[in-house]
């Protein structure tokens, strides 16, 4: 899973560095800065934390290509 930011609903209020500070800086403004990395799965948990408490929904948990490559061939073979 990737992190992402939608940088035009984002406000800065810095509560997803406060819950994410493994993956997410502020930059001088209070914006957040996010590595384009995979999210670990130990700190998974806490990435759908930041996203659900963000108080402009501007944080999102997409799959990562190879997690929709895998999900893709699991729903061809019926699984």
């Amino acid at each position: 899973m990737k992190l992402r930011v939608n940088p035009i609903a984002c406000e800065g209020h810095g509560i997803c560095a406060e819950l994410l500070p493994e993956l997410i800086t502020l930059d001088e403004w209070g914006y957040p800065i996010i590595d384009d990395v995979d999210v670990p799965r130990t700190l998974e948990p806490h990435a759908r934390r930041a996203v659900a408490d963000c108080p402009t929904l501007a944080l999102a948990l997409e799959r990562s290509r190879a997690e929709s490559g895998r999900a893709a061939s699991r729903a061809a073979r019926g699984r």
